[in-house]
């Protein structure tokens, strides 16, 4: 069963692993830089294996059956 979760960032842009760890996905940042390292974190579709990728308002993140909506 998939989950969508509307985020709001109170500032941008956000790196991604810091997006993961805020919203409990990774227990913590380097369980989130471990899961982006590992490929299994996307951004607006697409494969990202960055973990300082900055993260901005209208982002999409993909991990397993969540998504994450970004909004500012």
């Amino acid at each position: 069963m998939s989950q969508t979760i509307e985020v709001e960032l109170t500032s941008t842009p956000v790196e991604l692993y810091k997006v993961l760890k805020f919203e409990g996905i990774a227990a913590s940042g380097a369980e989130a830089k471990l899961f982006i390292e590992q490929g299994l974190v996307s951004v607006n579709g697409e494969l990202e294996t960055r973990k300082r990728r900055k993260i901005v308002g209208g982002d999409e993140i993909g991990f397993e059956d969540i998504t994450l909506i970004i909004s500012e």
